[in-house]
């Protein structure tokens, strides 16, 4: 029994110890973590206070925004041209030969052939091959074709320069040989139609806009980004001179009188150039740039990330843009002003007994003047930013044709002088002058703006809106000057026995500008 009261005990006794001992150890275990959880709310509390003090700083701060970071904007050399990298020089090159070599065809379609065509079709079939020029307004409408679709291993935009440059070359090549029969014949009995004829030169329009869509696209990668508006002066400089080429140059060698007058000792019945031998030139050009384009230039690679659609759906995304609309109402409606001038001050100098040849001079010396000023108003693209630059051609622009309609309006009695000659050249020169400045200006702009992504349809959607707005108002001016001129008609009766009398050449009397 004792035995059993002691074990009992012992236990009983060193069970309350110990818990006793416990109890004063967890007390003080206890008393401590009371006192490290209120030293961690005192600095949970300063921490809060501290990080809520610098929250409050950073949304005061002006930069502070919860949007996502909008990238850096690169910054823009004022660098001319000499003092650009030689990589930018070499790509600047490119750009102006393959822009010139479209400018070859445009300039044929749009020129030098609807000319050539009055011996031998009517107004309306020279109508009908009108519609030949129609996809370079176009090419809005597949240029998300052109930036969706390629070969890698090729290249982004070589995938299509290569093998339109290759057609465009044969069938120039091909039509070269045919050309002069065909416009003899066409429309006549055994002959072509004139809608076959129409289509030879419908389809290299439309192999000349689709180049344009690529190499707009290339331009915003070529250049580095802070000489990227280079490719506007690349595009005033090429498409300039290959049209100048197709056009006055062509036309002036095609002449035989030109040729009989400073080439000749004995005249003869045709030109230094026919337009089946020019079009072998320009064919084969097409040809040996392509090829040297294949092996010299390496474009760099990249992925086809987005399809068709997705570029389609990109593009009306983009004409969503509220800025984007903005531009688009400006391009509409910018060129009203000067709608006149650009297609009614020719006409009426010639109207007036101005003569072909004097206005042939007139645009001779215009274009070397053409080439320097784009390239200039391609520097102070620069210097300036695009759209001051603009604003400066705009107002220049808008003074042109004032002083055209007064070189108009002041056209001398006696014919054509020495010191109005010198007047409608200086006039043709500051419009010039002011035109390229507007185009270089925007088109520098537009090069600014456009995402590399879908470069060649954010270039050809904005160069198209820009076109539009000056094809557009032509037809409504041109009607609006024919009416007044008719207007006016009915007050002049009395003044054509004085014409007879006087023998007067009546291109050359007075009429109303």
């Amino acid at each position: 029994m004792g035995t059993k009261s002691r074990r009992s005990k012992s236990p009983t006794t060193s069970t309350g110890s110990l818990g006793r001992a416990s109890g004063r150890k967890t007390n003080g275990e206890l008393s401590r973590m009371n006192t490290n959880v209120e030293v961690q709310r005192r600095n949970v509390s300063h921490e809060t206070s501290t990080s809520q003090g610098a929250a409050a700083n950073l949304m005061a701060r002006e930069s502070f925004s919860l949007d996502d970071p909008v990238p850096k904007t690169p910054t823009y050399n004022n660098h001319g041209f000499f003092e650009l990298p030689k990589r930018d020089q070499r790509n600047f090159g490119l750009l102006v030969l393959l822009y010139f070599l479209q400018g070859i065809p445009l300039g044929l379609a749009t020129g030098s052939v609807p000319f050539l065509l009055k011996n031998h079709m009517s107004y309306s079939e020279i109508g009908i091959f009108s519609l030949a020029s129609y996809p370079y307004s176009l090419k809005l409408f597949w240029s998300p074709i052109v930036d969706a679709v390629w070969s890698p291993k090729v290249g982004r935009r070589k995938s299509w320069i290569l093998p339109i440059q290759l057609l465009s070359g044969i069938g120039m090549l091909w039509l070269g040989s045919m050309v002069e029969n065909m416009m003899e014949t066409t429309g006549k009995p055994g002959g072509p139609t004139v809608w076959g004829f129409t289509g030879w030169w419908f389809f290299l329009v439309l192999m000349c806009a689709t180049q344009d869509i690529a190499v707009d696209g290339w331009a915003l990668t070529l250049l580095t980004p802070g000489n990227v508006s280079y490719a506007s002066t690349a595009q005033t400089v090429g498409l300039t001179a290959g049209q100048f080429l197709s056009y006055t140059v062509f036309l002036a060698f095609h002449s035989k009188d030109f040729a009989n007058r400073w080439f000749r000792t004995e005249p003869l019945e045709h030109g230094l150039i026919s337009l089946g031998g020019y079009l072998h030139f320009a064919g084969w050009a097409y040809i040996i740039v392509t090829l040297g384009l294949t092996f010299l230039k390496r474009e760099e690679k990249t992925k086809n990330e987005d399809g068709i659609w997705d570029v389609y759906k990109i593009m009306w995304g983009v004409l969503k843009l509220k800025n984007i609309q903005t531009i688009i109402l400006v391009h509409l409606i910018a060129k009203i002003g000067f709608q006149a001038n650009d297609g009614v001050t020719s006409l009426k100098l010639l109207d007036k007994g101005f003569g072909t040849e004097n206005m042939a001079l007139t645009v001779l010396i215009d274009f070397p003047f053409e080439i320097g000023l784009g390239y200039y108003a391609g520097k102070w693209s620069q210097e300036y930013t695009p759209m001051r630059l603009w604003c400066w051609g705009f107002a220049g622009r808008l003074a042109a044709a004032l002083i055209a309609q007064f070189t108009v309006s002041i056209f001398p009695a006696g014919g054509v002088t020495s010191w109005y000659l010198l007047a409608v050249i200086g006039q043709h020169v500051f419009s010039t002058f002011t035109n390229t400045i507007m185009f270089v200006a925007v088109a520098a702009f537009h090069a600014r703006i456009a995402d590399p992504v879908i470069g060649g349809t954010y270039m050809t959607l904005l160069a198209t809106v820009c076109n539009l707005g000056g094809t557009f108002p032509r037809f409504f001016v041109l009607r609006m000057v024919d009416a007044f001129h008719r207007r006016h008609l009915p007050a002049r009766p009395q003044r054509r026995p004085r014409r007879e009398t006087h023998r007067v050449d009546p291109l050359q009397l007075r009429r109303p500008g």
